[in-house]
């Protein structure tokens, strides 16, 4: 598969690329290419391009990378929109995470006095409600919901009093099987 792309050229910490048609399989840095197209000197800001060469390659069916997509529409050898080079960021912003959790932090607010903001539709009335809820109040609600320390040791030794039964019961499984093969 023909692919129009950038092949990289030029001294350590000086780039330069070449615009070429390539195989895509062969490697971007250097490798046999089928036809140098334009050129790009990224520390200049110049670049020239061969629109008709490209047109042509593109008829034959040779793909574009996206930097070079973006190239030749800011050219206006091609119509289109652009294509986004750099991928979304993998961590949201708190903000971001806390506007999809339905709860909204008020700006200006200093860390320790943020008054959150909580959204709540009533299904009968359809409408928002704006209920605020200090941080304090909101640490109460989480201290309510986790279950104390002496329940948490309790639930642990039921647990290890069911593991000490169920080895028993092979234990005792297994003690008649010896004896009769005896």
């Amino acid at each position: 598969m023909l692919v129009i792309r950038l092949l990289r050229t030029g001294k350590k910490n000086q780039p330069f690329f070449r615009i070429v048609v390539t195989d895509k399989k062969n490697p971007p840095k250097g490798g046999r290419f089928v036809e140098k197209i334009g050129f790009w000197n990224p520390l200049t800001k110049e670049r020239k391009i061969n629109g008709e060469r490209v047109k042509y390659w593109i008829s034959k069916g040779a793909q574009t990378s996206d930097t070079i997509h973006n190239f030749l529409i800011d050219e206006k050898i091609i119509e289109g929109k652009k294509i986004a080079k750099h991928k979304k960021a993998k961590k949201k912003s708190e903000e971001a995470v806390k506007s999809e959790e339905g709860v909204k932090v008020e700006k200006g607010a200093k860390a320790e006095e943020t008054v959150k903001l909580e959204k709540t539709v009533d299904p009968e009335k359809k409408s928002e409600k704006k209920v605020e809820i200090k941080p304090e109040e909101k640490l109460k609600e989480n201290k309510k919901e986790e279950k104390p320390e002496e329940d948490k040791k309790e639930e642990v030794k039921e647990e290890k009093k069911v593991k000490e039964e169920v080895k028993a019961k092979k234990e005792v499984k297994s003690d008649p099987q010896k004896e009769k093969k005896e």
